[in-house]
């Protein structure tokens, strides 16, 4: 029986796997046109998987072009010379597998010509190539490189500009007669001397994320061979929570099919995903931390993300910004329909989030009063539902208990402190109760809903920061249109006011239909005044308008 795959290339012996026809029609297409074919996407994309398909395709359309592929994953920090002479003897390795392959047989001199061929910089590898056309009987070289980015420093220039004076000379004699560049970083993220700009001719792909018709294809591939059905919801949740990225998708699948110990006679239900999901973001796997080392080494990164997703910032996307740049090619940011930032992939939101906050907030033991319940278990009601008003409340008290403190929790932006301690608060409820929780990012700026599931019951919480009166009221309706959609009859809508001059408000409508529990939580934004004593000087304050 095959299996879903997270673990290196895919095949469709071993694998479900996604076709990706359209795809691979374009790229083969352009190989045919004699591109120069750039291909940057994040890690764990389907990538490699996906020029093997598309060589394989090339292969068995017959002979006429003669592929090379190879990996440059090893080279980073190696000298230039040792780069060159390692690319000669893997360029040789591959002509003779091809050969190989096809079970044809070297002629003695292109034996002679690989064996005493040499490289020691860009000039000899363009000399290589225009060679061994000589032996290649009018086949057309299509040269892969994949892991890109791990040429060394030293090397980029030359290596681009050898492909450069390449290519300008005419599709008929070049070789390699079409180039794919393949790597997680793009050409302009690779610090060469870009006043020379040495790859201008690059044809850039893009490989995309899966679809939701594409993740449908993927899981009914195990439906047709199993007999389980995933429920209708739990597709679209898991094109939603992982935007297609096509490593989660095969995660969240895998969870659920082998790890969760689901009978296969039962159709797997959204509280199913819920629990593969809470899996997904506690395990530790190469995907996620890649993703997380990256985002803590700028904070710009989570005060942007945070900015977007917490607090209705619009930000023009644009690749020609860097921080924009880098987040979308993490696979974070995408462009909105409206032009802007828009956050794309929820899970990874979820786990930046549960990485950049702190272990310990230093206010945990406030989270509930002298007086209230003993832990978070007593907000379970005796029939087993979620007392959702009651914890809230106790939040927004815990928010007052709290008072200036909350502006020294550690590493915090203050900014953003509200729905940090919130995403803590609840983080800390659900482990406790056994209940899972997730995020869903809507395309409207500035609007998060907290998704928690428990003895399969579903308890949707928004959050948003205070624009004004009419914002506050459009948010209620967009709430009960969120809870229509998700057949929920109520939900929790938290607004944090960041002014001076708050007041706290708590408050239910009926909103078509729909149940809505309001609250508006006044955040501190100043310490209160200390005596300047022993050259000790009052903290700045700092001041969120809601203009």
């Amino acid at each position: 029986m095959r299996r879903f795959g997270t673990q290196g290339p895919v095949n469709s012996t071993d694998n479900y796997v996604v076709a990706r026809r359209e795809e691979l029609s374009d790229f083969i297409a352009r190989v045919k046109q004699g591109r120069y074919i750039v291909l940057f996407a994040p890690r764990q994309t389907g990538k490699t998987t996906f020029f093997q398909d598309a060589l394989k395709a090339l292969a068995a359309e017959g002979t006429d072009y003669f592929p090379i592929q190879l990996n440059f994953e090893e080279y980073e920090d190696i000298t230039p010379v040792d780069f060159y002479h390692s690319l000669c003897k893997e360029i040789g390795k591959e002509i003779r597998k091809v050969f190989r392959e096809r079970d044809e047989q070297l002629s003695q001199e292109l034996d002679t010509f690989l064996t005493n061929a040499q490289m020691t910089n860009h000039i000899s590898m363009r000399e290589f190539f225009e060679e061994f056309t000589t032996f290649a009987e009018n086949q057309r070289v299509v040269f892969i490189v994949d892991e890109f980015d791990g040429i060394p420093q030293g090397a980029i220039n030359g290596f681009l500009r050898s492909l450069r004076r390449i290519y300008l000379t005419g599709r008929e004699v070049r070789s390699p007669y079409s180039v794919g560049i393949v790597g997680v970083k793009n050409i302009t993220q690779l610090n060469y001397d870009r006043s020379i700009s040495p790859f201008n001719i690059q044809d850039e792909f893009t490989l995309p994320n899966f679809t939701l018709e594409q993740v449908g294809e993927l899981l009914a591939q195990y439906t047709d061979e199993v007999g389980q059905q995933f429920a209708p919801k739990v597709v679209e949740t898991i094109h939603t929570q992982t935007a297609g990225q096509p490593f989660l998708v095969n995660r969240c699948a895998q969870i659920l099919t082998e790890e969760l110990s689901i009978p296969k006679s039962q159709t797997i239900e959204i509280f199913h995903f819920s629990q593969a999901h809470a899996r997904l973001i506690e395990e530790r796997n190469t995907n996620i931390e890649h993703l997380i080392t990256n985002v803590r080494r700028d904070p710009r990164f989570e005060r942007m993300l945070m900015r977007i997703a917490f607090y209705g910032s619009s930000y023009n996307f644009t690749l020609h910004n860097e921080i924009i740049s880098e987040l979308a090619t993490y696979g974070i940011l995408t462009k909105g329909q409206d032009g802007m930032c828009q956050i794309l992939n929820p899970i990874y939101l979820h786990c930046i989030i549960q990485a950049l906050k702190p272990l310990i907030n230093g206010l945990e033991d406030e989270y509930l009063p002298e007086d209230g319940p003993i832990d978070f278990s007593e907000y379970i009601s005796p029939t087993g539902h979620l007392q959702m008003q009651r914890l809230i409340e106790n939040f927004r008290d815990f928010i007052a208990r709290a008072g200036f403190r909350i502006l020294q929790v550690p590493d915090t932006p203050q900014e953003f402190v509200g729905q940090y301690l919130l995403f803590a608060y609840l983080d800390e409820f659900v482990k406790i109760v056994g209940a899972a929780m997730y995020l869903e990012v809507p395309t409207g700026r500035g609007r998060t809903d907290l998704i928690i599931s428990h003895n399969r019951q579903t308890y949707i919480v928004e959050t948003k920061v205070w624009r004004g009166e009419r914002s506050y009221q459009a948010g209620k309706q967009q709430l009960a249109t969120y809870l229509t959609s998700e057949g929920a009859s109520e939900g929790y809508y938290v607004v944090f006011d960041y002014r001076e001059n708050s007041e706290p408000r708590a408050e239910t409508d009926t909103v078509a239909s729909r149940t809505i529990h309001s609250y508006v939580i006044p955040v501190l934004q100043a310490l209160p005044s200390q005596p300047q004593e022993s050259g000790l000087q009052t903290p700045p304050t700092t001041v969120i308008s809601d203009k």
